[in-house]
């Protein structure tokens, strides 16, 4: 029979592999909303992404920003404009992200969970709420005991696109991106969420997806 300190000898090593792994593979969530007319399959149609918020307008972080929107077209097969007057798209972009909103969460005695919203408790429960993290207190010397409570910050992020003919000023297509995170960091949620916007573009008209994406801490570079 094992005793406890060649069991935690043992277990340990597994448990960091296993929490390692889990940290490689965090993923990045957002439910999608898209409306669009059927469009015609790209065929080099020209675009320019413009500000929907005139303030942002000529901001360097909207630059940045509007070249993950720009990147992103390009993959589809459309081709970028030298101005906004020669385009045959204006696609309004526009991003924010709320003040935060605190949560309490109350654990007994943790147990062992990975992710930005949940983890598994001891017996297999699994509790929303809970950033990477893992302890046991049969592998770390401790026991049953109090409840942990915790409180931390999560906040609301969304992107919002719309396509216009230039022509007519015709409306292709709407569509919005939000997400439910413990960061603010608008430089790392922005391109998540266009990423997720982006993905399987158009979409079903007037449905709202879950969009699962890797969050690979993503570098915005400029369209070509």
């Amino acid at each position: 029979m094992l005793s406890m300190k060649t069991f935690n000898r043992l277990a340990l090593p597994v448990a960091l592999a296993f929490g390692l792994s889990a940290c490689a593979t965090n993923s990045f969530k957002a439910d999608v909303s898209r409306f669009a007319v059927p469009l015609p399959a790209p065929q080099g149609q020209t675009f320019a992404v413009v500000a929907e918020d005139p303030k942002l307008a000529g901001g360097l972080e909207f630059a940045n920003y509007a070249n993950a929107v720009a990147a992103e077209l390009t993959q589809l097969g459309y081709a970028q404009a030298a101005s906004p007057e020669s385009a045959d798209m204006l696609v309004r972009f526009d991003y924010r992200v709320d003040g935060g909103r605190e949560r309490v969460r109350t654990d007994f005695n943790g147990g062992f969970g990975y992710g930005g919203f949940g983890s598994f408790g001891r017996f297999g429960r699994f509790n929303r709420g809970y950033a990477f993290g893992f302890y046991d207190p049969f592998l770390f010397g401790g026991g049953f005991g109090g409840p942990d409570v915790r409180s931390y910050t999560i906040y609301t992020s969304g992107v919002d696109v719309k396509i216009d003919r230039r022509a007519d000023g015709q409306r292709l297509f709407e569509g919005k991106a939000e997400a439910v995170s413990r960061s603010n960091r608008l430089p790392r949620l922005v391109p998540n969420l266009v990423d997720a916007l982006f993905t399987d573009f158009p979409g079903n008209s007037g449905e709202t997806v879950r969009i699962t994406i890797r969050d690979d801490e993503k570098t915005v570079r400029p369209a070509k």
